[in-house]
């Protein structure tokens, strides 16, 4: 890969630059195409064409355009040297005609130039071939360049796509080796189109548009570069619509065939969503998880490529920890307890979710993931930074942790031990020897907090809140494969059902912890009839715990969602999906209603 000092080619005397493209053209001869063909090779530049300029797709093939383009020669030449002319719809049409008729590469160069000159004009010290002064023409010529451009160097240049997704760019010919920098300078203009651009559709189309010029500057590191930072600025920070098709834009840069850019985009992903989570909130959350979603995406692409970052990532946090309990202060517990710790933490959690999951493997003809080797040590992380602080006012770090191992962990069917961590917190709310304070403080939100307030702590809100959450994530976990799927269920439960009904029964002479204990006996109900029904399934066995095979498919036979916890489970989620809609109208203003 260059080192992309070419970069400078856009900004060479425009009617002189990328001239012997013209050369290209071939003389006597036109690439006139069947429009019923178009329609069926690329659908969606008809489609553009039938609802923008559906007047070009009426033509008939005379041959005139030939003269047209001549025509253009000789009218620039007669233009004042000093006044670039004004590019006019005619012009515009004359050029779109010559590039869907005859493929003309001399009207791609005049369009590129045009081109540059609507992305740079708003800049004094820019020498610009054509003046534009109409915001309609400016539109059509920067919506025409991205539509248009793509074709015809697919026809000219066409790029592949490799049995495994790669993309190959155009071999090396000649007709290459001339385009190339004209293509180059088009790249670095749209680059520079984004940067100006504030309107939210055309932004999206120009991202969109141009990452089907990627295969064409890949062998340009410094486009590569600049075009994956626009993109990742886009992605962390634009609408939603923007931001997928930076998305996109990115994807397309990690298919590359050169390792060096799939690295290249790795890096620089995780670290722009690290910078993006630094602070959290209700109104931040989503794109946060779009952005988490979206990057997962990325580096499960090529697991072997994202192993090497997962792993030095994953210590990296592992090094933060170790720092924390070595030196067992307020500033040192900040490099845990904080949102990007929690992020990076739930991130590789849904990277080897994804990477790991069973369906996944069969796909893969039962080839496992070299990502699952990060399993244990993600897990031991997560698990260490739980034991750090274990205070009523630190528990919602400690659920934003489970989730993410509860994520992985149904995905994986890896087993984690998560009741001594989830027990505490649920009991701590029924053991307390002093009555929480009556407070008219709102719902306290477990998903947009790490840390509780101090006018929160031993509140009822907070209180039953807290066995709330507790409840349903030993639920979610006990209700899992890896726990409800065994068939030692009975046995994995009685330990957690004696010591909850134990709390139970201490809870019950205080009336103030009602409310806690109804939750938790109900929870300890659902476990009993799972018990009881997998040792009433159970009972047909023949065979021992040592063989292996007929274990594994007695457990895979397990329907989940039937069983008396999994019934339980479900309502559960219907309900706090329900509550939490409610709450989000709320915030927007509706007049609703939040019922307790």
């Amino acid at each position: 890969m260059s080192d992309g000092s070419e970069g400078g080619s856009d900004d060479m005397g425009d009617n002189e630059s990328f001239a012997s493209v013209d050369d290209l053209d071939e003389e006597g001869r036109t690439h006139m195409l069947e429009l019923s063909k178009l329609a069926e090779k690329d659908p969606e530049f008809y489609k553009y064409l039938q609802e923008n300029d559906r007047e070009l797709l009426d033509f008939e093939p005379d041959g005139a355009d030939e003269d047209v383009v001549i025509e253009e020669d000789a009218d620039d030449e007669r233009m004042p040297e000093d006044k670039a002319p004004i590019l006019t719809k005619e012009v515009l049409r004359r050029w779109q005609k010559a590039l869907l008729e005859q493929r003309s590469l001399r009207a791609l160069r005049r369009l590129l130039i045009a081109f540059r000159a609507a992305a740079h004009m708003n800049e004094e010290d820019q020498d610009l071939a054509w003046t534009i002064d109409s915001p309609s023409i400016y539109n059509k010529l920067v919506t025409t360049t991205l539509k248009y451009t793509p074709i015809i160097l697919d026809h000219h240049c066409p790029c592949k796509t490799l049995p495994n997704g790669k993309l190959k760019g155009p071999t090396q010919t000649p007709k290459w080796k001339t385009l190339q920098k004209l293509v180059l300078s088009y790249f670095y203009n749209a680059v520079h189109l984004i940067s100006q651009l504030s309107d939210t559709e055309m932004l999206r189309m120009v991202v969109s548009e141009s990452s089907k010029l990627v295969p064409y500057v890949m062998n340009s590191r410094k486009a590569v570069k600049v075009y994956l930072k626009a993109c990742l600025d886009l992605w962390s920070s634009a609408e939603d619509g923007v931001r997928i098709a930076a998305f996109l834009a990115i994807r397309k840069l990690a298919s590359a065939t050169d390792a060096s850019v799939m690295d290249l985009v790795l890096k620089n992903t995780y670290l722009t969503l690290v910078r993006s989570c630094k602070s959290t909130s209700v109104h931040t959350l989503p794109s946060i998880n779009l952005m988490k979603n979206s990057a997962s995406e990325l580096y499960c692409m090529d697991h072997a490529a994202a192993y090497q970052h997962a792993f030095g990532y994953i210590r990296q946090l592992a090094v933060h920890l170790r720092n924390s309990m070595k030196v067992k202060s307020k500033e040192a517990y900040k490099q845990v307890y904080n949102w990007q710790y929690v992020h990076c933490v739930d991130f590789w959690a849904i990277v080897l979710a994804r990477a790991c999951d069973k369906q996944a493997q069969v796909e893969r003809n039962s080839k496992e993931s070299e990502l699952k080797a990060l399993i244990y040590p993600l897990v031991q992380v997560s698990l260490g930074a739980m034991k750090l602080i274990r205070n009523s006012r630190s528990f919602p770090f400690h659920f934003h942790i489970i989730r993410s191992l509860l994520h992985l962990t149904q995905h994986t069917r890896t087993y984690v031990p998560l009741v001594p961590y989830l027990l505490p917190i649920l009991a701590s709310t029924m053991t307390s020897s002093s009555k929480p304070k009556a407070s008219t403080l709102r719902h306290f939100d477990f998903e947009t907090n790490i840390r509780a307030p101090q006018q929160y702590l031993r509140t009822r809100v907070y209180n039953e809140g807290l066995a709330e959450e507790a409840s349903y994530l030993l639920t979610e976990y006990l209700a899992s494969g890896p726990v409800h799927g065994s068939i030692a269920f009975p046995e994995i439960v009685m330990p957690l059902v004696m010591m909850l009904k134990k709390t139970i029964k201490g809870a019950k002479a205080s009336s103030w912890k009602a409310k806690e204990a109804g939750i938790a006996k109900t929870l300890v109900e659902r476990i009993e009839e799972s018990a009881q029904s997998a040792e009433q399934k159970r009972k047909g066995v023949v065979f021992t715990p040592s063989r292996m095979t007929e274990v594994e498919a007695w457990e895979n036979n397990v329907k989940l969602d039937e069983t008396p916890l999994g019934r339980y489970a479900r309502v559960q989620r219907k309900a706090r999906e329900k509550r939490r809609k409610l709450v989000e109208r709320a915030r927007e203003g509706e007049d609703e209603i939040l019922e307790d």
